[in-house]
């Protein structure tokens, strides 16, 4: 390449530089590459906290908990869960005020779900979801379960992840329904006791129920599980639902490895430790005709 040749390209250089520069002002960082502001995911987008809904039909809510927000996946795949089926709700409202000729000056239906934060481990954390439904009938009806979180792994788990394949649940089994017995004789002292095998209502098995993480003496270790049990489930409906708590203590050993640093301390409170119970919010009137 000749001198002459080598100037000329040098100097094209140094304009498309200047070029470049030139609404730079000195001292200024280049922009930053459109890329580095692209990678957003669509569980790292906020999912609401909140959704509320009106329509002539029914009343729908959903509230979820602050302490949800580090957890995106979850945070976004709960609330776009929970709307869906709250739109159900209303639209399943509507056919029942429209197509199937209900009566006219019907309450309008409610859902109202509230979903709260129960514990948090190291690895897991755990919610309690409250469902308050009216769809009808003499009264409405409040149900709770529990949503259990792997933060690691993003996933939902159950009692079935936490303890060993195959385990014996006879311990487990037996302590939950003692505490419950002792939890009704205090709440209906003349009522009877109940079994596995009683009937009309009988000792639910641990693996078949909602249950959820329970704080204790250790900050960042779960103490023991609570058992979420709802209203017909071991007793009549005006009974109320029970939530039991069991000390880790009962199920220590038939925990995984991978989880049994999750546990440790002592729970405030063993046996029952059901919320007093709130009023029944009354369903909405109806409308004027």
């Amino acid at each position: 390449m000749t001198a002459p040749r080598l100037l000329l390209l040098t100097a094209a250089l140094a304009a498309t530089l200047t070029a470049c520069n030139r609404d730079r002002e000195p001292g200024e960082a280049p922009a930053p590459a459109a890329a580095s502001t692209a990678a957003v995911t669509p569980a790292d987008a906020a999912a609401p906290m909140n959704f509320e809904d009106k329509t002539p039909y029914a009343d729908v809510k959903l509230t979820l908990p602050e302490a949800i927000k580090p957890q995106t996946d979850l945070h976004a795949r709960l609330y776009a869960e929970e709307v869906r089926k709250l739109r159900q709700f209303t639209e399943g409202a509507q056919s029942d005020r429209t197509e199937a000729g209900a009566e006219p000056d019907r309450p309008k239906y409610e859902n109202t779900v509230t979903v709260t934060a129960a514990a948090e481990t190291t690895k897991l954390f755990s919610l309690k979801r409250t469902a308050y439904d009216y769809s009808g009938g003499a009264h409405g009806n409040t149900l709770t379960s529990g949503v259990l979180w792997d933060k690691a792994l993003k996933r939902q788990i159950g009692l079935a992840d936490l303890l060993r394949r195959g385990a014996d649940l006879t311990a487990l089994d037996q302590a939950l329904c003692t505490a419950l017995n002792s939890a009704k004789r205090a709440r209906v002292p003349d009522g009877p006791s109940i079994t596995f095998a009683s009937k009309p209502f009988a000792c639910p098995r641990a693996a078949s129920t909602a249950f959820v993480l329970t704080p204790g003496t250790v900050a960042g270790k779960a103490a023991g599980l609570t058992f979420l049990i709802g209203p017909y489930q071991a007793g009549p409906y005006v009974e109320g639902g029970y939530e039991i708590a069991v000390p880790a203590a009962v199920f220590r050993s038939l925990l995984v490895p991978a989880y049994a640093g999750e546990f440790g301390g002592q729970l405030v409170k063993a046996g029952d430790v059901t919320p007093a119970p709130a009023p029944a919010p009354a369903p909405a009137p109806a409308p004027a005709v």
